[in-house]
């Protein structure tokens, strides 16, 4: 099952399946977000972006696409200025301080290994919790 629910003023929360389905309806609510809060075109693409990584990672690397396991995606809207979203996943983490820097020669042609430096150019702040099963993705708009 999947819902959203507002939980105060200027906070979201959206629980997902880890399933493919799943990231639709995180765009879905990112559409939304945008139309509601007119968050310019550039922002927007940085946000779907990153949160498309953000929640792919997290149902696939994290949950291992276990429908049983939830991604949990948090948002809160500060001062009609910033976006700090918080997806988490029910996954053993990851060492996110040990990747393959995907610009290196070597690494230019695999198909995978991308997610986390794409986040890091694009959102304002990105933080991973010390597990490395949560990042923060900060954006202003």
């Amino acid at each position: 099952m999947n819902n959203l629910t507002e939980t105060m003023d200027g906070l979201y929360s959206l629980q997902l399946q880890s399933t493919t389905q799943s990231v639709a309806i995180m765009e879905n609510f990112v559409d939304d977000l945008v139309e509601q809060l007119n968050i310019g075109d550039d922002v927007y693409a940085n946000l779907m972006t990153c949160l498309n990584e953000a929640v792919t990672n997290a149902i696939y690397h994290g949950n291992k696409q276990d429908p049983d396991k939830k991604v949990f995606v948090n948002l809160e809207v500060v001062n009609n200025k910033r976006l700090v979203f918080t997806i988490a996943d029910e996954g053993n983490g990851f060492d996110f301080t040990n990747i393959p820097d995907p610009t290196n020669l070597e690494n230019l042609e695999k198909l995978t290994g991308r997610g986390v430096y794409i986040m890091k150019r694009l959102a304002d702040q990105c933080i991973f919790n010390s597990k490395g099963n949560e990042v923060e993705l900060h954006f202003k708009y």
